[in-house]
This record gives structure tokens, sequence and C-alpha cells, in this order.
């Protein structure tokens, strides 16, 4: 299978996958009005489930493969995201949409979910892998190498830049108004949002309310499924991390 054509930077929410129909704001199940569980929370939310994409050649040589690069999958990447499709359609889940980075090997694992769901794919340029800079292509261990004093750095402080890159915060900031986005746009409910490690994890981390140290303590696997939840009267839940049961 290619990778589908890359959309433009900045074309957000166009349909390029299997159905062009999008869901509707309010044509989910009426919101129930139960009592409040632990987080306080009332009514449905809107249920994002992260799936990250699938191995690329980047990914086998554990490279740093960021926003500057677009590589496909690999025919075991492609293995990972029918598998990840087949469980989608075999899960409970009431998917109202899908939700893509612009980047080729999201959008490739978004389409086997697309043509199994029988929906269509949204793009937005606020999920794409973090931009960076000068390490892009290298291993972790090369980086290091470069910029020793730099790279040990980034590891702990989410404003710092790799040389001609982008900072941790600068990536969550731009993921946090991708997930307000969905939220508005497409109002409560189950939505499948197909992206990379670091936006996952910050997704994560806002579910959390965790601090940027869970951007270098948690580990997601290619192709593995997370839920976060978040409520329009304010809690946020995670639900799931790092689910690889499709894959075995």
């Amino acid at each position: 299978m290619s990778a589908p054509e890359k959309p433009e930077r900045g074309s957000t929410r166009e349909a390029t996958s299997a159905s062009s129909v999008k869901p509707e704001r309010g044509s989910t199940r009426e919101a129930t009005s139960a009592s409040p569980g632990w987080t306080g929370a009332v009514g449905e939310p809107t249920r994002l489930l992260l799936l990250r994409h699938g191995q690329t050649p980047m990914s086998v040589d554990r490279r740093y493969s960021g926003s500057a690069s677009n590589p496909s999958l690999t025919d075991f990447g492609r293995r990972q995201a029918r598998a990840a499709a087949d469980r989608l359609v075999a899960g409970d889940w009431d998917i109202r949409g899908i939700i893509a980075s612009p980047q080729a090997r999201a959008l490739e694992t978004a389409t086997y979910a697309a043509v199994e769901l029988g929906l269509g794919i949204s793009v937005d340029d606020d999920l794409r892998e973090t931009d960076f800079g000068t390490w892009e292509g290298l291993t972790f261990g090369e980086a290091a190498a470069r910029d020793a004093d730099i790279h040990a750095r980034w590891l702990t402080d989410p404003e710092l830049t790799p040389p001609g890159g982008e900072a941790f915060r600068t990536v969550d900031d731009r993921v946090a108004a991708a997930r307000r986005r969905i939220a508005d746009d497409f109002g409560p409910g189950t939505f499948l949002v197909v992206s990379h490690v670091t936006p996952i994890k910050s997704i994560l981390r806002q579910g959390l309310g965790a601090g940027f140290e869970l951007f270098t303590r948690l580990h997601l696997d290619l192709a593995s499924l997370s839920v976060a939840e978040f409520y329009a009267d304010g809690p946020t839940s995670v639900t799931l991390v790092n689910d690889t049961a499709h894959l075995r």
C-alpha cells in the first residue's frame, strides 16, 4: 500500500480517506446527567483514542524522525497499522471521527482504520511530530555526541530547543490547541487521533495533569493505543496507556 499524498501545511480538517462524511456536532448519544465520579465530571467527555503510527525505516534504526522527515511505513509497519485497525473495529468504542497528523506515516496508519471504520480522515497540522532541528536523522547517541551539553539539558528542560528545532513546551502548546479544536469542532464522543510519540505524550500529560518529566519517562510503542478523556466542565482522565495487545 502506498502512502497517502501528504496534505499541504495548514490544510486542517480536510477529509482524505474512505468517507468524506464528517460527524456533526450534536450527533452523539445524549450526554448523561448522572452523579459525577471521582473526577467530579458530568456528562460525556471528548474521548481521544491515541494511536501512534506504525514502524518506518527511521524507527527501525531508532533515529530522530520529526516534522522535517516524511518516511512511509515499512511492510511490518503496515501490518501493525492493519492490526490496530482490526482492534479498533473489534472494540466496543463508538468512534465518530478520525483526526491525523499530516505526515505520511500517520496518514498511512490512519487510512487502515478509516477503511475498516468507514470514516473520513481530518488532518490537523498541529498533530505533527516535534521539529528536532539538526538532530533530525541522528540516533540518540549521535545527537548526544554532537551536542552533549544541549542534548543532556534538553531532556529535562521543556523550554530548551534543539539546534534549529522546537522545544517540548512549544509542541505541547500546539497539541493542546489541536485538542481544543477537536472538542470545539466535534463535541463529546470518541475520536481516533493518529499521531506521533511526542504529540501523544503531550495529550496524555495534559490528561494526567503531569509535569514534563513524562516526556522522557513514559514509553510508547509503535502502533500502540492510549486513551485520554476531556470533559467540557474541566476534569480529565487517562484510562489506557501503551496498549499493544493487538500486536501480539
